[in-house]
């Protein structure tokens, strides 16, 4: 019975899985005891969440939601679909490029960023959504696209150059990271447009460079 419910701490944010036979009333119950037993942990936690082993619908899936904040007093940014296409590219998108930074010291974006809007982060930045051109992501940290990079991104805006760039579709206005900047007509001649998570970083010759970030 205890593994009707289990709970795993990802760098990410939180897995939770569900018994798929167990009825929903049940499921509660469990979830509340899980998160009563670990409400010192997760208080005041800025997480993403993901379930699996069972498809919620919208009422449950809510349901779930409120009694965790209630229970754990932490706050839920975003909702991770077990079955979106981009599933597993996100996981290893954000383990690869946030390996070293704990998800305290992160921030979570939902949404799509759309002309002239800016978002800047303190840290590091997980946009779950695209930005579009005409929009700025400035971050001290790295910056992580789950989407698509239409517009502008400047990583390690303090002068961090061991920062980096990443997202599901790379077609950038322009790049930085540090003080180095590439913009948007050499990126795409350099091969910074194409299909398929791309990861920017700098080289030891003070350039930014593209590589596949999964194969």
């Amino acid at each position: 019975m205890d593994r009707l419910v289990t709970i795993k701490s990802c760098r990410y944010g939180v897995e939770i899985y569900l018994d798929p036979e167990a009825s929903f009333e049940v499921l509660l119950e469990h979830i509340r005891e899980k998160f009563c037993s670990s409400a010192r942990f997760f208080e005041g936690a800025q997480v993403a969440v993901s379930f699996l082993g069972r498809r919620l619908n919208y009422t449950e899936e809510q349901a779930v939601l409120s009694l965790i904040s209630e229970t754990a007093k932490m706050d839920i940014v975003c909702v991770i679909d077990q079955d979106r296409d981009h599933e597993l590219a996100y996981r290893r998108i954000v383990e690869k490029t946030l390996s070293d930074i704990p998800v305290k010291d992160g921030q979570f974006y939902r949404g799509t960023l759309g002309k002239r809007q800016v978002i800047e982060s303190d840290t590091s930045i997980v946009i779950l959504g695209n930005v579009e051109p005409g929009a700025s992501v400035i971050a001290k940290g790295n910056i992580v696209v789950i989407g698509a990079l239409c517009g502008s991104a400047h990583a390690g805006a303090a002068g961090d150059t061991n920062a980096c760039i990443a997202a599901l579709s790379m077609r950038p206005k322009s790049l930085r990271i540090g003080d180095v900047e590439t913009p948007g007509p050499a990126a795409c001649r350099e091969g910074f447009c194409g299909h398929g998570p791309k990861i920017a970083a700098m080289d030891g010759r003070n350039r930014i460079y593209l590589d596949p970030l999964v194969g």
